[in-house]
């Protein structure tokens, strides 16, 4: 005999009203519902869809419930589009300078446009970061900047694209990957130190001279074991002003003119470089490495000062050619940083009239100390000394450079979206911005307001 039962939906419960079971002793019931009728019955049939399995429950009542016993389906996870996958952020840089002695008419600092007689305020820096892991093996990093000023233009605050590029993974571990479009060419410590992390208001001449802007296009391969890559990031994470994953080692091609400029010829320039962050028993972490570059540069060259140089180079540019050692121990809380390079490239003669092939050599040497847990932020107390001799080869004409400056400064991360830097810097250096490219002596007192989002 086929039992029915007429059904109430009570709430969460569904309570069966009947006389056919006894009320004494729970019992679990199949039911079954008519798609036609919408009965409900205990037993399979035509048209009849189960509803699921219940156990009857006692009410006070004398009514019999109907509990569901089994577990509610789970419902499939929606598989996140690429776009929710995307992260914003950035920082801007708000510089002040005041030149308080020396040859203040002849200062023309070339990092630095707040730098001289005619300058005060200055965005340095206006960069919007946009990234994200699009899956397991694609990863993707875009990044303008809105404070840039093109070569011989009065006008700032142009927005110009310093990276965009994808980081594609051979293994999920992501141990092995190739970085392909414009991004920073891996060469120096100081040079792959993101500008919103370095102490110094700007990179050393020596080490920087070899990549404009840090950057070029090109396809770049970095490999580094997961341990390694966790040892990176927590330098990032304890703030001991690191320089990110760039692997422990890297090979890449480029075209070598520098970022945003055209290739001057069908050749391309090579890197390699290899670091190693070893961690003692206390937890100190040195990071020593070496790197090198190689290829063929082809130089601007026009009027200035009343000079017109010829270039006396082979069709496809000057022999561009370094090699380069770092050493770092992170502030913890003692820090100290050093670098030097030799290499060849093109410089202007002496008698300022033919560009040549000359050797170059230079580097820094940066001190600081990490004062943290005051109640006030995070201070990074710091002396960088600099010594540079050799050919600024992206200016035009490509001057002779001859840099040999002190800086005394102090960072104040007020809060982690706040720093504020005071440096004095003693610059004892070359004017690049015309002939006859004379040296002068200056001190500056520089300022910077950084803001991070």
């Amino acid at each position: 005999m086929i039992k029915r039962f007429n059904v109430t939906i009570c709430g969460l419960g569904l309570i069966l009203v009947t006389s056919h079971f006894s009320p004494a002793g729970a019992q679990e019931l199949d039911l079954y519902v008519d798609t036609v009728t919408k009965q409900v019955y205990t037993e399979p049939g035509e048209n009849r869809v189960k509803m699921g399995t219940f156990q009857q429950v006692q009410k006070d009542s004398g009514q019999t419930v109907a509990q569901n016993n089994e577990p509610p389906a789970e419902k499939p996870k929606e598989e996140k589009k690429w776009y929710d996958k995307i992260g914003i952020r950035g920082y801007t840089q708000f510089r002040y300078s005041s030149t308080v002695s020396g040859d203040k008419d002849a200062v023309s600092y070339w990092p630095d446009k707040s730098v001289g007689e005619d300058s005060s305020f200055l965005i340095r820096r206006a960069r919007l970061v946009i990234f994200g892991d699009i899956n397991d093996h694609l990863s993707l990093y875009i990044q303008p900047d809105f404070a840039s000023t093109p070569s011989g233009s009065s006008t700032g605050h142009f927005a110009q694209l310093r990276d965009a590029y994808a980081d594609i993974y051979f293994d999920k571990n992501k141990e092995f990957r190739v970085r392909i479009g414009q991004s920073k060419i891996p060469y120096s410590f100081e040079n792959l130190q993101s500008s919103q992390n370095r102490l110094a208001l700007d990179r050393n001449d020596a080490m920087n001279s070899c990549c404009r802007d840090e950057r070029d296009i090109g396809a770049f391969f970095y490999w580094a074991p997961a341990h390694i890559r966790d040892r990176f990031k927590e330098v990032m994470a304890k703030n001991l002003k690191g320089s990110g994953d760039y692997g422990m080692f890297a090979f890449g091609i480029y075209n070598g003119q520098g970022a945003n400029r055209l290739e001057g010829n069908n050749g391309v320039h090579m890197v390699t470089r290899f670091t190693y962050p070893h961690q003692f028993s206390n937890g100190q972490i040195l990071e020593a490495g070496v790197q090198a570059l190689h290829g063929r540069f082809v130089p601007s060259t026009g009027p200035a000062g009343g000079i017109t140089p010829i270039m006396d180079a082979p069709e496809k540019g000057f022999k561009d050619e370094r090699v380069g050692v770092h050493a770092v121990l992170y502030p913890q809380p003692f820090g100290l940083q050093a670098e030097w390079n030799w290499g060849r490239g093109p410089q202007l003669n002496d008698g300022q009239t033919m560009l040549t092939e000359s050797s170059l050599n230079g580097g820094y040497v940066l001190a600081t100390y990490k004062i943290d847990g005051l109640r006030w932020g995070t201070l990074f107390p710091f002396v960088k000394w600099q010594h540079f001799k050799g050919g600024q080869k992206f200016e035009r004409n490509t001057p002779k450079n001859h840099v040999n400056d002190w800086e005394f400064g102090l960072e104040w991360q007020v809060m982690k979206e706040i720093e504020l830097t005071a440096v004095y810097h003693m610059m004892n250096r070359t004017n690049l911005a015309s002939a006859p490219y004379e040296r002068y002596k200056a001190d500056v007192l520089r300022f910077q307001l950084q803001w991070n989002y």
